[in-house]
């Protein structure tokens, strides 16, 4: 019987925190600096000998990859074999749903399951809110409006992370902290800071964590962002927009992008209601986007 590889559970830039298949949590360096471990990873570890710390060697193979080109143009990986994707918006700030859109795309592309969770519903929302979630029911997306405040409908969203690892995502400001801690059942700082052996007192700050549920799962709490691009490929697009994918099987052209080709479905979709206007306006934002960083025009 082949025995569980250590599970990355917190990333710390170079150092990690590692789950070992007997519950113990341990501390570890990377061996080299070609080795870029995720939250979500297997890795090959074993202990430093005369240390309390293990070394990294190798990252097993990976199910699938939540990713986002860098500001140099290469591909980033923020987290590792995901089953599912809760892609967090709110009130305040104001929701960007391009974004929103943006890691639905990724999930599909990465073959996670994923819903939308409309946090602070103590506050209000602007009226197009209640559209563009029943838009996102409609398509076959689970929503959720809750409220880490209040508890309202945290039930909910529990039941959605129950089994298998999760992730949270969203713009800075949603609330994703808050929402884990409201889940976990208190304020506690839920994974310790790495012990500083430098001796340069230099603060070591978790950049993901993945955090173990009380009803079940795990969910990784990944840092907010203000904007959110998967790492793709142009003609991979439609794939992420599930319900412009089906339309597509229409389209008199094979290799139509859906933009000014004739006898395209997904256009004539769009003109009787049956893509919402906003979803394709997203895509083809998206498309532009993607067009660009892949020509190095970005």
């Amino acid at each position: 019987m082949i025995e569980p590889e250590p599970l990355v559970v917190a990333t710390y830039s170079r150092r990690m925190r590692l789950l070992l298949p007997d519950g113990r949590n341990v501390d570890a360096r990377i061996k080299g600096k070609r080795l870029k471990p995720v939250c979500g990873d297997r890795v090959e570890a074993g202990p430093i000998p005369g240390e309390s710390d293990w070394l990294i060697t190798a990252i097993c193979e990976r199910r699938n990859e939540l990713t986002r080109p860098n500001l140099r143009g290469k591909v980033e990986v923020l987290a590792a074999n995901i089953d599912k994707l809760l892609v967090m918006a709110a009130p305040a700030p104001e929701p960007e749903w391009a974004i929103v859109d943006r890691y639905l795309c990724a999930a599909e592309l990465i073959n996670a399951s994923a819903a939308v969770v409309f946090n602070k519903s103590d506050l209000a929302a602007e009226s197009s809110v209640d559209e563009i979630l029943n838009d996102y029911a409609r398509i076959g997306y689970p929503t959720v409006r809750c409220s880490a405040k209040s508890g309202r409908n945290m039930d909910a969203v529990a039941e959605l992370l129950r089994d298998g690892i999760s992730i949270i995502v969203g713009q800075s400001g949603v609330g994703k902290s808050s929402l884990i801690n409201r889940l976990l059942g208190d304020d506690r700082l839920r994974v310790a800071a790495i012990s500083d052996k430098s001796g340069e007192g230099r603060h070591t700050t978790v950049n993901s964590a993945m955090l173990q549920l009380p009803g079940g799962g795990a969910v990784i709490d990944s840092p907010g962002v203000r904007d959110y691009a998967p790492a793709l490929q142009p003609d991979e697009i439609v794939v992420g927009y599930r319900e412009i994918a089906a339309s597509s099987q229409a389209c008199r052209f094979a290799n139509c992008r859906h933009l000014r080709e004739p006898g395209c479905a997904v256009k004539a979709a769009v003109d009787n209601g049956t893509i919402s206007k906003r979803r394709y306006d997203s895509y083809r934002h998206l498309l532009a986007l993607t067009t660009k960083l892949t020509s190095g025009q970005y």
